[in-house]
């Protein structure tokens, strides 16, 4: 787990330096992504007592994979390291909920946006809770979170700040597609990243 989580906190660096060279030091306000995300999750989850609604648990999987983008983000300090910083959201992660206190979807997420508008952080022990709620293990964290800075890099690389990125290929928005390729692909070859890079390359429109 140490090892994964300095390969995601070193990706993430390296999308938000793309972003802007000196990001940590412009004190964007990451917390504010991640609530927001949290809101984008409880529609797919379905909150409507009023109407039929069936929730979209694939979805559902994915908004808390964006929230941990932001929330990784969040968590850079100019004097903490990497290697350090890692050590510390493991401890976190591994952090069971107890048994006899099953975490509910909708509460998880409410806590979790509710500490972020709070502390204008993330915590990642509630991120935790919200990850067994929505039955999603580390492992499944890690493949689609690889799979989704991937698409970011990609996205960036084929004009998506200039405006001339296509984001629909044969029907279908490039999420699906990378949901997809990521069910065909190793996620604990070194190659994981590379080999998604390369699909998402086969799959894009060049005419």
């Amino acid at each position: 787990m140490q090892a994964a989580i300095e390969n995601m906190l070193s990706m993430q660096d390296r999308m938000n330096t793309r972003v802007h060279p000196q990001w940590i030091a412009q004190e964007y306000e990451w917390y504010r992504a991640a609530w927001i995300e949290c809101g984008e999750l409880m529609d797919h989850v379905g909150y409507k007592w009023w109407k039929k609604q069936v929730a979209d648990m694939e979805q559902v999987r994915l908004e808390v994979v964006d929230i941990w983008h932001f929330g990784l983000s969040a968590l850079f300090t100019p004097d903490r390291n990497i290697a350090e910083l890692a050590r510390q959201i493991a401890l976190e992660l591994n952090q069971a909920v107890p048994e006899n206190d099953p975490a509910d979807i909708h509460q998880a997420t409410e806590a979790l946006a509710l500490d972020c508008l709070q502390t204008r952080g993330f915590s990642v022990s509630k991120f935790a809770r919200l990850m067994v709620a929505c039955g999603l293990s580390f492992d499944d964290l890690y493949r689609h979170y690889v799979g989704k800075n991937v698409l970011n890099f990609f996205r960036q690389d084929h004009g998506y700040k200039e405006g001339t990125y296509i984001k629909i290929w044969a029907g279908r928005e490039d999420n699906e597609h990378l949901s997809e390729i990521l069910t065909m692909l190793d996620a604990k070859l070194e190659s994981y990243p590379d080999d998604v890079y390369s699909a998402l390359q086969r799959r894009y429109p060049t005419d």
